[in-house]
């Protein structure tokens, strides 16, 4: 779970349920990154909400800040729920791009050791 999680509302207020949708659904994007950023990673979300004669349009922004990087998304909608559903998403999508970027080559060290030891082998 990502501890800090900042949540702003313009020109709109922010319900406890909101904000309990919020932490379940932004909160849980730790279990996407590397080790080494889910420690000082944290999130701002901003949101919102622009009535326009008829209907309502609702903006949520996530920024998610990592070590050598800062993730944003930024969606609008009818509904503050579906907005953050939908920059959950893009939010995965992206961290996804930073860990094949930023990651830590484990796969790639095991591979260079079981070489090296099939190499030993064959040399006895």
């Amino acid at each position: 779970m990502i501890k800090k999680i900042v949540i702003n509302g313009v020109h709109t207020e922010v319900s406890e349920d909101l904000k309990k949708y919020i932490y379940k659904k932004i909160g849980k994007l730790d279990k996407y990154l590397p080790l080494h950023a889910r420690k000082s990673a944290h999130v701002e979300v901003k949101l919102k909400e622009k009535k326009i004669k008829a209907h309502t349009d609702c903006m949520a922004e996530v920024i998610l800040h990592l070590p050598k990087e800062i993730i944003t998304s930024k969606e609008t909608t009818v509904n503050l729920y579906a907005a953050i559903d939908v920059t959950e998403e893009k939010i995965k999508n992206q961290i996804k791009k930073y860990k094949s970027k930023h990651g830590a080559g484990r796969i790639h060290q095991r591979v260079l050791a079981r070489i090296k030891r099939r190499s030993a082998k064959l040399r006895t």
